[in-house]
């Protein structure tokens, strides 16, 4: 039996789900998102709740039960408050601006890395040396964020690259003569 799964997803007020389906829609102030989710799972939307159930007692069933809840509370969430994640830039001479649907990059290379913006995300920059990256999806958030980490990785002998906010890197001592 699911932990997960077996709850409800309540929605709150400000918010319209609709489930036609297989597909669910939740529209809210953050925007609109839309899933259309496996067979395996049946989905009900009855007095303001989503309820989410399996089809069968099969293990994929079962896996997709807390799986489909999951992301349909997630959906809930983003379109009702929002997602952010902040990436702290650190080293010498490394800094960020946006500029018009861009992000400007300057992380130590001979070159500044371009980042387009993506449709349906917001990405601000404090100071210098932090991006805040905003939207509804929570999927999208964390996969935006992922690609610009992943253009300068925080490496471990001084800590210099982009990282994401209060993420602990582990040290490694320097050569010893």
């Amino acid at each position: 039996m699911s932990r997960v799964g077996k709850y409800p997803v309540s929605v709150p007020s400000g918010v319209t789900a609709s489930v036609n389906g297989q597909a669910v829609t939740a529209k809210g102030k953050k925007g609109e998102l839309s899933f259309t989710f496996n067979p395996e799972v049946e989905i009900k939307l009855e007095d303001g709740n989503i309820a989410v159930s399996p089809r069968s007692n099969s293990r994929f069933a079962r896996q997709m039960w807390g799986t489909a809840r999951a992301v349909i509370q997630n959906m809930v969430n983003g379109v009702s408050e929002g997602f952010s994640k902040t990436l702290e830039l650190k080293g010498v001479g490394y800094r960020c601006a946006v500029k018009g649907k861009n992000l400007e990059l300057q992380l130590g290379f001979s070159h500044d890395v371009i980042f387009p913006i993506p449709e349906g995300l917001e990405i601000k920059v404090e100071g210098t040396t932090q991006v805040i990256i905003s939207g509804a999806s929570k999927e999208r958030v964390g996969q935006t964020a992922a690609e610009i980490r992943s253009y300068r990785k925080p490496e471990p002998y001084k800590g210099k690259g982009v990282h994401y906010k209060g993420e602990f890197i582990l040290r490694k001592e320097g050569k010893k003569k």
